[in-house]
């Protein structure tokens, strides 16, 4: 039976995306969301979010915990927590693999620009290892990284007795996903492990644990606490975005303004922006990653982005995903190379396993969409 691909007549995005919906005019939740957004009133929201910054505010420590990179989003909520709330919020990195110079001085501008941080190194090699196993079988080069910015900072909140955690936005409800939690303040490790993680967390830490020869202990970073520890600790896990209007270009003024963030020089592989996700090399094999798997890639995302807001035209927008989509981040490969410990044959064995053949097909040794953006088909 065929499927037709097809894209939002509002913004772009693809209808391979995982999880969106699209109304009868073939617009996409993303943007419905983005519509509602400009009447939506917000004020019972933050009573919400007054209530649990009052019930969990500490006069003598932490009142909650943000997970920062040293990017825009986890510095403007850390910001507007501290400036507009009054609220005393410990940040925590956890370092991801292949480090970028520019990922590490944004970090320090923003601890400098006035917060308590903590930075967590999980045992690379157990990183090396999961960050490989999800490259090769889930299509996830930062795998391990990505379960460690919920598991590890969770087992900091628990060691430190805080209960109060603040991510940025919930990409599902914001970018074109499920929607499930559109109204919901507060959200569990279920959600964590189903979306986020998409499932199947549990059998990669064993698998891997086994290959390996890793002790609990070393593993420890990489697993959740038990429900009743969860229970007992009061834990509350909320997205920002859930009571204001997410604006990741807004939260990249503030974050420069205040917090110190500087921008990459030329753009970003993959995009036309460079002010986002510049911590880590791995990031630009994810976004290719993910255009090789569904079609659509890092610049789609931004393009959308800019759409939503009101800053660009969807002409203008099709012009630079044309532009900037299909790129392969070949100015990292022989990073990714070594730090996979990998020949250039084993890489390109795993790209081939993970690219879709409906939409691409192989030419001169780079994977070429067959579809031509915004023009729909059936596979």
């Amino acid at each position: 039976m065929n499927n037709k691909v097809f894209w939002c007549k509002n913004c772009l995005n693809m209808s391979t995306r995982p999880r969106i919906e699209f109304d009868e005019d073939q617009i996409c939740n993303a943007c419905k969301w983005a519509e509602e957004k400009q009447k939506f009133d917000f004020s019972e929201r933050e009573k919400i979010l007054k209530e649990a910054l009052d019930k969990y505010r500490n006069p003598e420590g932490f009142d909650c915990i943000v997970p920062v990179s040293g990017g825009k989003d986890g510095s403007y909520v850390s910001y507007k927590l501290k400036e507009e709330y009054n609220m005393n919020p410990l940040t925590v990195t956890i370092r991801p693999a292949l480090e970028l110079d520019l990922g590490s001085k944004n970090l320090l501008n923003f601890i400098n620009s006035g917060f308590n941080h903590i930075h967590v190194t999980p045992d690379p090699n157990v990183m090396q290892a999961l960050n490989k196993y999800g490259f090769i079988y889930k299509g996830f080069p930062y795998y391990g990284w990505l379960i460690t910015i919920h598991t590890a900072v969770i087992r900091m909140a628990t060691s430190l007795g805080i209960s109060l955690l603040f991510y940025g936005e919930d990409g599902e409800i914001e970018y074109g996903g499920s929607t499930e939690h559109k109204d919901k303040a507060f959200y569990g490790i279920d959600y964590m492990k189903s979306v986020y993680l998409e499932g199947g967390y549990e059998k990669v830490l064993d698998k891997v644990k086994n290959d390996y020869g890793f002790s609990e202990g070393q593993m420890y970073f990489w697993k959740f606490p038990g429900d009743d520890e969860i229970k007992s600790k009061d834990l509350k896990f909320t997205h920002w975005s859930f009571y204001e209007s997410w604006d990741p270009y807004r939260n990249y003024t503030v974050a420069k303004e205040n917090c110190g963030l500087e921008e990459k020089e030329f753009t970003n592989p993959g995009t036309f922006t460079n002010f986002a996700q510049n911590d880590q090399a791995l990031y630009a094999l994810h976004a290719y990653l993910m255009y090789l798997k569904f079609g659509f890639g890092r610049a789609t995302q931004d393009a959308g982005i800019e759409i939503r807001r009101g800053a660009m035209s969807r002409d203008q927008a099709l012009n630079l995903v044309k532009l900037y989509d299909n790129n392969y981040p070949e100015e990292f490969e022989e990073d990714y190379l070594e730090y996979y410990d990998m020949t250039k044959e084993e890489f390109d064995t795993v790209l081939a396993k993970w690219a879709n053949k409906d939409l691409f097909e192989l030419k001169n040794g780079r994977w070429s969409p067959k579809f031509e953006v915004d023009n729909p088909f059936e596979i």
